[in-house]
C-alpha cells in the first residue's frame, strides 16, 4: 500500500480527520481527536505507526521483522511498521485494530455522535 491509499483508507472511517501536529512530514489520523495512525511521508519504505494490543504486538513483532516498538511512544501499546513486503490485508487488519482500540476508548457521547 502506498500513502494515498492508506489515507483514502483511513479516512473512510467514520469520524477520522487528519493533521500534521508534530511537523510537516508525519500525517497523524485521529477519531474523537485521539490518534490511531501516526504515517512518517518522507520515510522509504513507507513507515506507519498504530495502536494494538500487547498480546498482538508481541506476536507480530515476533512473526515479522518489519515491525518494531514505536518510536516515541509507548512500546506496549504502539509498533512502528515499515510496509516493505507486507501484505496488504495485514496492513489493513493493522489499522483497523488500532481505529477500533480507540473508538471503543471514546466517550458514549462523542462515540454517538461520530456515528452519526
Amino acid at each position: 500500500m502506498d500513502a494515498n491509499e492508506i489515507l483514502d483508507y483511513c479516512l473512510a472511517k467514520k469520524g477520522v480527520t487528519e493533521s500534521f501536529p508534530f511537523d510537516n512530514e508525519t500525517l497523524v489520523m485521529k477519531v474523537g481527536n485521539k490518534m490511531f495512525l501516526l504515517m512518517s511521508l518522507e520515510k522509504q519504505p513507507l513507515q506507519i505507526s498504530v495502536k494494538t494490543d500487547p498480546e498482538w504486538s508481541s506476536e507480530l513483532r515476533e512473526q515479522y521483522p518489519q515491525i518494531t516498538g514505536a518510536y516515541h511512544m509507548n512500546k506496549t501499546h504502539w509498533n512502528s511498521v515499515s510496509l516493505d513486503g507486507l501484505k496488504r490485508d495485514l496492513i489493513c487488519k493493522m489499522i483497523d485494530h488500532s481505529y477500533e482500540l480507540i473508538f471503543k476508548s471514546l466517550t458514549k457521547k462523542i462515540k454517538i455522535e461520530l456515528l452519526k
